[in-house]
Order: C-alpha cells, then sequence, then structure tokens
C-alpha cells in the first residue's frame, strides 16, 4: 500500500471517490442483503431494495458527520428498515404470509451484537485488503496476528529479521484500523 489513506467514511464524502465507494459496497452488500432477508424481503427482491439503500447512501453519506456517541449501523439500518417501508407502500402487497416489513421487526442492530458487527467488519475488511500487499507481508501478518504465531517464529519461517515481521504486521493493522475508524463503534 502506498498511502496512509482516510478511513473510509471520510473518503466518501470527497466527491469522485470511486474506489472509496466500491470499497464500501464490498464491505457492506453482504450485511445489508442480511438484514432486507432478515426483515422478510423475497429473495427476488433483496438485491434491488440493497441497491436502492445504496443510492440512499451516495445521497447521504457525504452529509454524514460521524458521532462517538451513536452507532453508525443503527444509522444504517434506520435507512435500510426505512426503505424496506417505503417498498410496501409503493408497490403492490406481497402473496398473503409474505409481508414486508413488519413493523414489530426489531432493531437489526441489536440481532448483531457489537462483537459480531466488527469480527464482520474485520473479517470483509482484511478480505478486501488483502490484494493491497505484498504477499509475503500478508502472510507475515497473517500468522502473527490471524494465528498467533510469535515474531520470532514468524520470522524464522521466512527469513525476515523480527524487526521485519513487527513492521509488516504494524502496516497491515495501521491500515485496517484508518480503513474502518468511523465503522467501529
Amino acid at each position: 500500500m502506498e498511502n496512509t489513506p482516510a478511513s473510509l467514511l471520510e473518503r466518501l464524502r470527497s466527491p469522485g471517490e470511486q474506489q472509496a465507494w466500491e470499497r464500501f459496497v464490498l464491505l457492506y452488500s453482504p450485511l445489508l442483503c442480511y438484514w432486507v432477508r432478515k426483515i422478510g424481503a423475497p429473495p427476488n427482491e433483496v438485491a434491488d431494495l440493497v441497491q436502492e439503500i445504496f443510492t440512499i447512501l451516495v445521497q447521504k453519506l457525504p452529509e454524514f458527520r460521524y458521532d462517538p456517541g451513536k452507532r453508525f449501523r443503527g444509522w444504517l439500518w434506520t435507512i435500510t428498515l426505512n426503505k424496506c417501508r417505503e417498498r410496501c407502500r409503493r408497490l403492490p402487497p406481497y402473496p398473503a404470509g409474505d409481508l414486508l416489513p413488519d413493523p414489530t421487526v426489531p432493531d437489526g442492530t441489536e440481532t448483531i451484537d457489537e462483537a459480531e458487527y466488527q469480527r464482520y467488519l474485520m473479517k470483509r475488511a482484511l478480505q478486501l485488503m488483502q490484494t493491497e500487499f505484498q504477499p509475503t507481508t500478508w502472510q507475515v501478518f497473517w500468522e502473527c496476528v490471524i494465528v498467533g504465531r510469535s515474531a520470532a517464529e514468524v520470522s524464522r519461517q521466512f527469513g525476515l529479521t523480527v524487526d521485519a515481521v513487527y513492521a509488516a504486521k504494524s502496516r497491515v493493522l495501521r491500515c485496517l484500523r484508518q480503513e474502518l475508524a468511523d465503522l467501529l463503534e
């Protein structure tokens, strides 16, 4: 990775940040699909609803200001639920027994607790970030952080100094922290 990017949310506020939007879509599409299905959307409408949610986010995220006292995912859940409810009002009703959404649907942010949400974001971000690093840097990071091996063990395996192992690990972690800075509560 050549430079140190601002957080993903910060980059989304800038006009023309196509790469940031692509990253955000890749990061959040699975979560939004999960929420839309949980609300009760028929399988054939999930992708369309998620696309409509992203259309709203393109409009709203440039003005969004992160408030550490509130949760980003709570805001995102509200947009998702409102879009599903709007769909109910403007289209013909679903066949009996397939109603969208039930007003008693619990807050989707509660169905994924904080630890699970953080694990999801970290795992998804790491999947997306892997190609941005040299293979050795990534493998060193993976062995130290995910597998839990010591820097000394990893340095012997890859023929690196212990300092080089710490540097590789630090580069990936720094990038991950910056990428997710405002997304993790």
